[in-house]
């Protein structure tokens, strides 16, 4: 299968790569997670939008990219971090999340590391990219949260 990135700002994006980014979103996070929270906190007009597609366009992965002192103080940060529940255990997870750390070092530099509010079961998947737990686990919509962080 190929695979292609685009990235792009928020006012780049097309309306129909913002209805499938928000679709993608909602389909995961809000229906398969069963958590009701409102997706949209006005940190996507600040940030990169990565999207990776395969050869049919279909959306399969997407992660939004935010600058330093948006999410956290000193630190850039790798958000909405999903890939399609019909794409899952082929590789997406990890193609997306490669793409996301390059991205966000050729974008703002490793003047910064990167913070992370990583759902808890995802833990070692993060760690397998150099990322480390700070801090305690905390709720976030129900969910188990930690934070990570990539120096």
């Amino acid at each position: 299968m190929s695979y292609r990135f685009a990235c792009k700002q928020f006012t780049e994006l097309s309306i129909h790569e913002l209805y499938d980014i928000l679709n993608l979103r909602n389909e995961v996070f809000v229906l398969e997670q069963n958590c009701v929270f409102v997706d949209t906190d006005y940190k996507d007009q600040k940030a990169w939008h990565l999207m990776l597609y395969n050869e049919d366009s279909a959306l399969l992965g997407y992660t939004r990219l935010i600058p330093e002192g948006i999410s956290y103080p000193n630190y850039t940060s790798i958000g909405r971090v999903v890939n399609h529940p019909a794409f899952r255990n082929q590789g997406v997870g990890k193609l997306i999340m490669e793409k996301s750390i390059d991205k966000i070092y050729e974008l703002f530099g490793k003047n910064y590391s990167i913070k992370i509010g990583a759902q808890l079961y995802l833990e070692k998947f993060y760690e397998s990219f150099g990322f480390k737990r700070v801090g305690d686990v905390y709720d976030e919509d129900g969910i188990d949260h930690i934070h990570m962080i990539k120096a």
